[in-house]
């Protein structure tokens, strides 16, 4: 369980992985020794899982972005789900989901003809009943997840 004082580091982790723990520490009142030690714990613990980069997919070439609901045959294992999509790096994101669709996944593309093509291999998985996608226009909101900003206990 994070304290106040890590979900402040962590909070500004997120918004920049490179910050020195020296800057981290000025900013929540910590040596940075102590910054260190905390993330080390952190990760000991599983709570960090990584440090990453953030891209503009649009800088990389993939100028289509899709979301597409998986409508599978019945009892479809998600394991047999994940070992379809995987193959495709086209899908960065694929979670299982709760209502009518079965699972949602996130699919980049460079192209329509691109997008339509992964989507009609994705398709034709055979516990694939059927896919519905919507295309992204404008994304309105992107944002890593932070810690919980929950109100301080009385």
């Amino acid at each position: 369980m994070l304290d106040r004082l890590d979900e402040r580091i962590v909070a500004l982790l997120v918004d920049d992985a490179r910050r020195s723990y020296a800057d981290i520490g000025a900013s929540v009142g910590l040596s940075a020794s102590a910054v260190k030690r905390r993330v080390d714990r952190m990760r000991a613990d599983g709570a960090i899982t990584g440090f990453t980069v953030r891209l503009d997919p649009g800088a990389l070439g993939w100028t289509v972005e899709g979301y597409v609901e998986l409508f599978c045959r019945a009892r479809t294992p998600p394991a047999t789900i994940r070992a379809a999509v995987v193959r495709f790096p086209e899908v960065v994101e694929a979670s299982t989901v709760a209502g009518e669709a079965d699972a949602v996944l996130r699919i980049l593309a460079t192209d329509m003809r691109h997008f339509e093509r992964v989507l009609e291999q994705i398709g034709a998985e055979p516990f694939v009943a059927r896919t519905r996608s919507v295309l992204v226009l404008s994304p309105l909101l992107r944002r890593p997840a932070h810690p919980r900003n929950d109100p301080a206990p009385d």
